[in-house]
């Protein structure tokens, strides 16, 4: 234990904090191994994209996506959007499934996700999602749901 000479000063760090991050990062990772093990996490980006795009990129212009990670037997869903005129046609629901297959490929065998109560939270629900969690006024004056779902074996 220190001394009261010795206590460590708390500061607010100016932006960017990053080398602060870092530090703070290897030691809960550090921490982490002594009780689990390493998580293998890795990133799974899925991209719907529209053929003959104004904009001539490669493969057509993105139209929406799904970004997220795979790691400890779990995939987390942290972004999921499709562009307003193509909501309602099956994207959404081919990205997750996509997403879905692949970290089934990866060893995960759970996902999750959270979605504020005027995002998708029915959505997710027809897809066999159950909420694990709520955090009321986040937003103020909204909710944020937090749901999971075991994977199945794809066909």
């Amino acid at each position: 234990m220190t001394s009261s000479a010795q206590r460590p000063s708390i500061s607010i760090e100016p932006e960017p904090a990053e080398a602060v991050r870092a530090v703070v990062l290897d030691g809960l990772r550090a921490f982490n191994r002594l009780h689990a093990p390493a998580p293998g996490f890795a990133p799974l980006v899925i991209a719907a994209r529209e053929h003959g795009g104004v904009t001539a990129a490669p493969g057509g212009d993105i139209i929406g996506g799904l970004v997220g990670e795979t790691g400890w037997e779990w995939l987390h869903v942290e972004l999921l959007w499709v562009a307003e005129p193509y909501r309602r046609q099956g994207i959404g629901l081919q990205l997750l499934n996509a997403a879905e297959r692949e970290a089934w490929r990866r060893g995960a065998r759970h996902v999750f996700l959270d979605t504020f109560e005027f995002q998708a939270r029915d959505f997710y629900e027809r897809q066999g999602y159950v909420i694990f969690g709520v955090q009321e006024n986040y937003p103020p004056g909204h909710v944020r749901f937090y749901l999971r779902r075991d994977l199945t074996p794809p066909e």
